[in-house]
């Protein structure tokens, strides 16, 4: 059986990006949703991650994004390990992911991925040039979703945007870390 729990950053941070790297190979860091993790940081009390046995075999990261100026989540990258893919465990690892973002009060979730895939946990195709990351991307991979906003409010349109630039979010980061640290 596996557990999802929320990221534990001096604990899980190696073993997750060792699973991005089995899971995506080193071009994962060309693709367009890099440049806006550049200058964001994950938010690991967002971020789900799955245990099987004690190993993590799943994670769905979590960053704080801005769509137009309007504050969303984006997801990703979500990553299973090779040995257990097939199953549902990308989308359960994601559905509770999302679940936290719904339960912090965040209104909006963005991922880039498999419309077919997504769609099974709510995410809609954006319409086509709404949502602009910086760098070609496919706009038919662009998804978004509702969290906590209303059915009946707009998805946000525009540029996205990363909430700060990469020293601040470095400072962010360590500043994130030597607080967990303090707390256990």
């Amino acid at each position: 059986m596996i557990v999802y729990e929320r990221e534990i950053p001096d604990r899980d941070g190696r073993d997750i990006e060792r699973l991005f790297d089995a899971t995506f190979g080193p071009g994962h860091f060309a693709k367009t949703a890099e440049r806006v993790r550049e200058y964001s940081y994950s938010l690991p009390e967002i971020t789900r991650i799955g245990l099987y046995n004690g190993r993590l075999v799943a994670v769905c990261r979590v960053w704080p994004i801005y769509i137009g100026g309007t504050e969303a989540l984006f997801y990703g990258p979500i990553a299973v390990a090779p040995e257990h893919q097939g199953g549902r465990i990308g989308q359960d690892v994601t559905e509770a992911a999302l679940a936290a973002g719904k339960k912090a009060g965040h209104e909006f979730a963005c991922l880039i991925g498999a419309p077919a895939y997504f769609s099974r946990v709510g995410f809609e195709v954006a319409t086509a040039g709404s949502v602009r990351f910086p760098g070609p991307q496919d706009q038919k991979r662009v998804m978004l979703r509702r969290l906590a906003a209303s059915d009946d409010t707009p998805f946000p349109e525009g540029e996205v945007t990363a909430p700060l630039d990469a020293m601040r979010a470095e400072a962010t980061q360590r500043a994130y870390l030597q607080r967990a640290r303090q707390a256990e």
